[in-house]
């Protein structure tokens, strides 16, 4: 199985990836790692000898045509899939239906429960007392798509976000790599 990953910070997803194959713990073939702005993401995928690039929304007239670039480019690696490793940034519905049902994007919470940006500080702001996160396919919708898997993380007396969030990140590393792992041997349809 053929993927592209996006990245959009430190890459830790990434480099969880890249753990796996590099033990065997994960057969697929890593054709490109992209990002929206050079990153550490970026950096990891280079020593890693990944080839990678970087489409810049501030390099395109708008955010139409930064869309178009980002999606030939992706395509130009002909994925299997796609996988938001930390990807910061919402995608227009044609690239998402370029690739439909076939982009994987991970969120800080259990869904549908808390989706968008802040899912981790929108968790403590109700109070709940587990949260976690969430492996699903990426639609037109902010973190509606069919879920493929999820991790519950219990919320500690005197969690802040940070401290909560690091816990759901190492939850989440581990999450998306068996996911990736379903996916490249049909367990997932």
């Amino acid at each position: 199985m053929r993927i592209v990953v996006m990245v959009s910070g430190s890459g830790t997803n990434l480099q969880s990836i890249l753990d796996a194959v590099q033990a065997d713990l994960l057969d697929v073939e890593i054709a490109a790692v992209g990002a929206d702005k050079p990153c550490r993401g970026i950096e990891r995928a280079a020593d890693s000898g990944i080839e990678n690039f970087v489409v810049s929304p501030s390099d395109h007239a708008d955010r139409a045509a930064w869309n178009r670039a980002l999606e030939e480019k992706i395509a130009s690696y002909a994925p299997d899939y796609v996988i938001f490793a930390g990807f910061m940034r919402i995608v227009d519905a044609d690239l998402v239906g370029r690739f439909e049902g076939r982009i994987v994007n991970t969120h800080p919470a259990l869904l549908p429960s808390f989706p968008g940006a802040h899912g981790v500080r929108d968790a403590l702001a109700h109070g709940v007392k587990i949260t976690g996160v969430t492996v699903h396919v990426v639609d037109s919708g902010v973190d509606t798509g069919p879920i493929l898997a999820q991790a519950a993380v219990p919320v500690l007396d005197g969690d802040d976000e940070e401290a909560l969030h690091e816990r759901i990140k190492a939850q989440e590393r581990s999450l998306l790599v068996t996911t990736i792992k379903n996916l490249s041997g049909g367990a997932i349809d």
